[in-house]
C-alpha cells in the first residue's frame, strides 16, 4: 500500500491518496471467505462443506469489498499519526480526483480524500502582555454573611422550647372552620401539619403564629397567608392543586410542637468543623482563615476572567488566519448535527473564531510542554467533589480519604473524566499565561467581577 498527500497552494489543504493493490488485502480476504465456508448452507452441500472456488464466486467480491473498506480508513490514522499531520476534522472523499470504484472488475484501486491542514501559528506570549488579574476583596459583610451561614447550617436543634418565633418548625391538627368560625361539618383535617412562620407570606398572618405557645390554637387563613401560591397551599394542606385553588375558609392550627433552631455558637467546636481541627485557636484566627479561604473560592472566576482576557489577546495577536473553508464546511454539513446551508452560512464565523483559537492553545500546549498528570486530574476531581459536598449536602469539611473515594467514583465515568482532563489542562495553560505575562493586579468586589465576566460574555 502507498499513500502521500499532495498540498495544495493554499497551505490549508490537500489530497490524500491511498493505493492499495490486492497483496494488501488478499490474506485477509482468504480469511474471511474460510469463515463463510465454515457457516454457509449451500444447496447439495454439507453445512461447511461447500467448495472453496463456490464460496469465492459467491463472495469473493463482497468479502474483498469489504476488507478493503476496512483497511483504507485504518491507514489514513496510522499516516496521519506517523506523519504528524495536522488535520482538522476528518478526511473527506474527493470531489474532484475520485474516480468510481468497481470491485466487480478490478482488484487495485486508488482512493483520494480531500484534507483541511491547520495553519501555522507563531505567537510570542511574554512580560511585555500586559493584563489585568482581578482580585475579589473579601470585605467585612461578605464575611459576615459566610459565618452566619456556617452558624446557620451547623446549628442544633431544640424542642423544649414553649413560644414561636419566625424561624422555628411548628406541628400540629390543623381544621377547617365553617363560616360560623366552628370546626366545618366534613372540613378538610390534617392530623400532622407542619408550618414555618418565615415562610408566610402575608405578615398579618405570619405574626398570629409568633409568641403562640405550646398546646394554643392559632386561627388563620392559609389562602391569604401563602398569598394565593396554589402548590404551598396544597402541600400544606395536602391535598391537590385542583382543590387547593377553591380553599377560601380560615383554618385553625393546634400547637403540638415547636422545634427551635439555635445557630452554632462560636467556639472551638465550631471553629474546628469549619476550617479544620486544630487550625485556629481564637475567634481572631478562625475569621483570617475564612477570610483567606473566601478569597482562594474567587480564584477559579478570576482565573476565567483573565483567560478570557488572554483569548481576546491571543486571538488579536494571531490576526487573520487561512483555512480551507469548503472543506471544513463540507464537514460541518455531514457532521449529522441537521444543520441548514443558511443555518451554516450564519454560525461559521463563531465556529472559525473557537477554531482559531483551540489552535493556539494546542499550539501553546505543545511548546511549552504543558502537561496533565493524573495526580492533577484527581486533585480536580477531589476539588470538584468538595465543592459539590458543601453546595448540596452542607460538608464543608470532609476527611481525605471520604474525599478521594467521591473523587474516584467521579471519575470513573469516561465523559466526566474527559471533562475534568480538559479543565485541568486549561487550568495549567492558564497558570503558563499567569506567570509569563505581566499582570495588573485588581481588586474588585464580586458583583464587578461577575458583571466584567458577563459583559464580555454578550458582546
Amino acid at each position: 500500500m502507498n499513500i502521500s498527500l499532495k498540498r495544495n497552494d493554499d497551505a490549508v489543504s490537500g489530497v490524500l491518496k491511498i493505493e492499495v493493490v490486492k497483496a494488501d488485502y488478499a490474506d485477509q480476504v482468504e480469511k474471511g471467505l474460510r469463515s463463510y465456508r465454515q457457516k454457509a448452507d449451500v444447496h447439495g452441500f454439507r453445512k461447511g462443506m461447500a467448495p472453496m472456488g463456490m464460496i469465492r464466486r459467491m463472495y469473493g467480491k463482497a468479502v474483498a469489498a469489504d476488507e478493503v473498506n476496512k483497511i483504507v480508513p485504518e491507514s489514513i490514522v496510522n499516516y496521519i499519526r506517523q506523519n504528524d499531520v495536522n488535520i482538522l476534522g476528518e478526511p473527506l472523499p474527493s470531489e474532484t480526483e475520485q474516480f468510481e470504484i468497481d470491485f466487480e472488475t478490478r482488484e487495485d484501486f486508488e482512493f483520494y480524500f480531500d484534507i483541511a491542514l491547520a495553519p501555522e501559528i507563531n505567537i510570542a506570549w511574554n512580560k511585555e502582555d500586559k493584563l489585568p488579574y482581578y482580585q475579589v476583596t473579601v470585605d467585612d459583610e461578605m464575611l459576615e454573611k459566610q459565618i452566619e451561614s456556617f452558624r446557620e447550617s451547623y446549628g442544633t436543634i431544640d424542642d423544649t422550647s414553649e413560644t414561636v418565633e419566625e424561624k422555628d418548625l411548628i406541628k400540629g391538627v390543623v381544621t377547617e372552620l365553617g363560616d360560623d368560625g366552628l370546626p366545618k361539618e366534613g372540613g378538610m383535617i390534617v392530623e400532622d401539619a407542619v408550618l414555618m412562620p418565615l415562610y408566610i407570606k402575608n405578615e398579618e398572618e405570619r405574626n398570629k403564629f409568633i409568641g403562640s405557645g405550646k398546646n394554643s390554637v392559632v386561627t388563620f387563613n392559609p389562602a391569604k397567608a401563602y398569598d394565593g401560591a396554589v402548590a404551598e397551599i396544597a402541600s400544606f394542606l395536602k391535598t391537590d392543586k385542583s382543590e387547593a385553588g377553591n380553599i377560601v375558609n380560615d383554618f385553625t392550627f393546634e400547637i403540638s410542637e415547636i422545634t427551635h433552631h439555635r445557630k452554632a455558637e462560636m467556639n472551638q467546636e465550631f471553629f474546628d468543623k469549619i476550617v479544620g481541627e486544630g487550625n485556629v485557636t481564637s475567634e481572631e484566627e478562625f475569621r483570617n482563615k475564612l477570610k483567606e479561604s473566601i478569597r482562594r473560592q474567587f480564584t477559579p472566576q478570576s482565573d476565567a476572567k483573565f483567560f478570557q482576557d488572554a483569548r481576546k489577546l491571543l486571538l488579536e495577536k494571531a490576526g487573520s488566519m487561512n483555512f480551507a473553508d469548503d472543506i471544513l464546511k463540507r464537514q460541518l454539513m455531514a457532521s449529522g448535527e441537521n444543520r441548514t446551508a443558511e443555518k451554516l452560512e450564519e454560525e461559521y464565523p463563531q465556529i472559525i473564531e473557537d477554531l482559531k483559537f483551540q489552535l493556539i492553545k494546542k499550539d501553546l500546549v505543545k511548546k511549552n510542554d504543558i502537561k496533565v498528570t493524573d495526580e492533577d486530574i484527581l486533585q480536580l476531581a477531589r476539588r470538584l467533589a468538595q465543592s459539590q459536598l458543601a453546595q448540596y449536602y452542607g460538608m464543608h469539611s470532609v476527611p481525605a480519604e471520604s474525599l478521594n473515594g467521591y473523587a474516584k467514583e467521579m471519575l470513573k465515568d469516561k465523559q466526566i473524566l474527559q471533562n475534568i482532563t480538559d479543565h485541568a489542562l486549561d487550568d495549567k495553560l492558564t497558570a503558563w499565561l499567569k506567570d509569563e505575562a505581566d499582570l495588573d493586579m485588581t481588586e474588585v468586589s464580586a458583583d464587578d467581577l461577575n458583571k466584567r465576566f458577563e459583559e464580555e460574555n454578550n458582546k
